[in-house]
């Protein structure tokens, strides 16, 4: 993942940078569509993992951690 600097109250770039940066590995495999998510989140209160399901089945799992200072450190898709 390449890394993308957006300054402070920019919401508008940084939720584009954050779409853009998921949409390359968030991609449902040919045929599936996403239907439905799952959060979970760490006692910290920053998300661990988006589960992507297609109906009951789940498609894909997006680990996400996270640095010391509370910035993205990585975005991890572990197919099911």
């Amino acid at each position: 993942m390449s890394k993308i600097e957006v300054p402070w109250s920019q919401y508008d770039k940084a939720y584009r940078a954050i779409h853009s940066a998921l949409s390359q590995i968030a991609v449902p495999p040919p045929g599936k569509r996403v239907t439905k998510l799952g959060f979970t989140w760490s006692p910290e209160g920053t998300l661990s993992a988006l589960k992507v399901y297609d109906g009951e089945t789940l498609l894909f799992t997006l680990s996400f951690s996270w640095n010391p200072d509370g910035t993205l450190k990585e975005v991890a898709r572990s197919d099911a």
